[in-house]
């Protein structure tokens, strides 16, 4: 299974407008997952309009220390890298919306006296489009603070069945974009050619060079906004200039069109509105193999 992960960085940008438009088009010859991991405002249902078929509660578990066996040794909260644990006086506190529910609190403790209770934090939903695209989403329930988990248990709970698995990610470059990008094996990067594009476009970059994922850029509303070097023939917006010095390569650019905008609003994938760009995405998939085997060869 190949797993590329949309990420923009900055939100509104396009990220899930790419993914769906994509998966709209490699359903037609591969079997195919999409995994929609913004999981606090999930949308790429209103695009795909797939038939939700199961519904599981997304689950973290929370420790509960027994003060009768507890010592203190505060080994608990030693390995909580969360600081979800404080050693205060004569008690350790628990603070629950700091907590992941990794259980290391647990297996650590030299007396036994941590127990884990079931705490739900949001919902997986499962189903599958008109067009056979498996599809599952994480929900986060309002109020919790922990997307990361949810994201986790989505992709186990989806499996690895199918030859593609496409992940749209939350924006920004949080912790949930990094539970997204993980494992996966392209990422590609959404931006415009704007201030604020490039702002964020740099700091996905930063969280790729840790990750060390080959990656690509699609450059969505271009010809729009952004300073330019008029030093070099002709006029080059300074996305492009930051894509050529880090070697990044751009695999697809979209222009900014009202009839596009229009069309999202309306609920449409971006090849019903243009049909031109199912070709395009052809060859964005056929890029995206390149650079894969250009990465495998290299290393």
């Amino acid at each position: 299974m190949i797993k590329i992960a949309i990420a923009s960085g900055k939100g509104g940008t396009g990220k899930t407008m790419i993914a769906t438009g994509l998966a709209s088009v490699l359903v037609r010859e591969i079997t195919l997952q999409f995994l929609d991991c913004d999981v606090e405002a999930p949308n790429a249902h209103l695009f795909l309009r797939p038939e939700i078929h199961e519904t599981h509660p997304a689950i973290i578990a929370l420790p509960v220390i027994d003060p009768d066996v507890c010592t203190l040794c505060g080994r608990c909260v030693d390995v909580c890298e969360f600081n979800a644990l404080a050693k205060i006086g004569g008690q350790i506190l628990i603070f629950p919306q700091l907590c992941h529910g990794c259980g290391s609190c647990n297996l650590q403790c030299p007396e036994s006296a941590i127990r884990e209770k079931p705490h739900p934090i949001g919902t997986l939903s499962l189903g599958q489009t008109e067009s056979e695209i498996q599809y599952g989403r994480g929900e986060l329930t309002i109020s919790e603070p922990m997307p990361a988990p949810i994201i986790r248990q989505l992709k186990r709970k989806m499996q690895n069945h199918g030859e593609i698995r496409i992940l749209d990610a939350p924006p920004g470059a949080s912790c949930s974009v990094v539970a997204t990008l993980h494992d996966a094996d392209f990422v590609l990067l959404v931006t415009e050619p704007t201030p604020f594009g490039l702002h964020d476009l740099r700091q996905m970059l930063g969280v790729l060079e840790q990750t060390r994922t080959p990656a690509g850029v699609i450059i969505n509303r271009d010809g729009i906004g952004g300073e330019v070097d008029k030093g070099r023939t002709g006029i080059t917006s300074d996305v492009e200039i930051l894509l050529e010095n880090r070697n990044i390569p751009i695999l697809m650019r979209i222009p900014h069109r009202c009839e596009i905008a229009a069309g999202l609003a309306k609920g449409k994938v971006l090849t019903e509105i243009l049909p031109q760009y199912r070709m395009e995405f052809s060859n964005l998939y056929l890029k995206i193999l390149e650079q894969l085997q250009t990465q495998r060869t290299a290393a």
